[in-house]
């Protein structure tokens, strides 16, 4: 009798599946874009067909918030709308340069979307980004392919996910850049650099070559090519980077030491190795100084050298890091190359 009376009071605290969706009731948007106009949004989801009968399915909505639009939108349609499985968040330029604090905080502190979606702005409304897009793929997935490490993402697109946004906004020596793209002329997508972010603004912009510096710096294993001096093209087979950073009369000063192994894919004429590394390691400081200036003039740490004085500041020094410590930074920069005779060849 006993175990009777507590088998049937188990049936009550046992919740099962009761509130399991079928996966046919769901919609699962792959991308979703957000634009923003005097403080009203609109946001589109991209949702791929799952079958050879389905097409592909743009809808959106207008409204004061991201979340009540999201619900809007679930509300007319005959499926719910899950955005645990959302890939890419694609927002114009006019949102980002009003800054993405409320559309970040808001996506991050819902749970409806996870903090690795892939975080990109466009360089045109989203709207007409997306009807081009559906244009061009049969299946919707073309965006997300394009920013797969193992299909289309190229060592000169910035890669920021939406935590990392999440940390920078609230981070004191943590900027990021968020890449820019559009719809291409001949291809279906075109990167046009990345976007400087500021606590969570839009401040300046980098072409390709100075946001793969970006990557470089950051320790980010990059094979990207460069040309150097007319004298030939080399690949990026790995790089390694040493930091040191101190104090002098209170001005932040940080020694990095970049090491390169390089392949030679093409030369022009007969260079030798020692003239190409070193119009090399000159072509690579240039460039470094110009981007290092371009950044200190919007203020952004999106290098993250901030990170490296962490231990040697207050509270209250951090939050003038920006302001007081980071404009007044110095960088002394040594890189060094090796060249890899046998290039993509492994030795036997």
């Amino acid at each position: 009798m006993l175990k009777w009376i507590v088998a049937t009071l188990l049936l009550f605290i046992l919740s099962g599946c009761w509130d399991n969706k079928d996966i046919n009731h769901r919609s699962l948007p792959i991308a979703m874009g957000v634009s923003y106009n005097q403080g009203q949004y609109t946001v589109y989801l991209d949702i791929p067909k799952v079958s050879e009968t389905d097409k592909i399915q743009v809808v959106s909505e207008s409204g004061d918030t991201i979340n009540d639009i999201i619900d809007k939108i679930s509300m007319n349609m005959e499926s719910e709308i899950d955005l645990l499985h959302l890939k890419i968040i694609l927002v114009d330029k006019e949102f980002a340069k009003h800054g993405l604090n409320d559309g970040v905080s808001s996506l991050i502190r819902s749970r409806h979307v996870s903090p690795k979606t892939l975080f990109v702005i466009c360089d045109e409304s989203p709207d007409r980004f997306f009807e081009k897009m559906d244009k061009n793929s049969n299946d919707g997935t073309l965006i997300y392919d394009f920013f797969q490490r193992n299909s289309g993402l190229s060592p000169e697109i910035a890669y920021t996910q939406t935590w990392k946004i999440f940390r920078s906004i609230h981070s004191f020596t943590n900027d990021v850049v968020i890449p820019i793209i559009k719809s291409g002329h001949t291809t279906a997508i075109e990167s046009t650099g990345s976007a400087i972010m500021k606590n969570g603004k839009m401040v300046g912009r980098l072409n390709n070559e100075e946001t793969l510096l970006i990557n470089v710096f950051n320790g980010k294993k990059t094979q990207g090519k460069i040309e150097v001096m007319g004298k030939g093209t080399i690949q990026i087979v790995s790089n390694h980077l040493k930091h040191r950073s101190y104090f002098v009369d209170n001005q932040a000063l940080l020694k990095s030491k970049l090491s390169l192994k390089v392949i030679l894919l093409d030369t022009k004429g007969n260079p030798s190795e020692d003239s190409i590394k070193s119009d090399l390691n000159k072509l690579v400081l240039e460039r470094f100084e110009h981007l290092f200036e371009k950044i200190k003039l919007g203020g952004a740490d999106v290098l993250g050298v901030g990170q490296h004085f962490r231990n040697e500041l207050t509270r209250t020094q951090l939050e003038e890091w920006h302001a007081e410590y980071f404009k007044n930074l110095k960088i002394d920069l040594q890189v060094s190359t090796t060249i890899r005779n046998t290039g993509n060849l492994k030795d036997t």
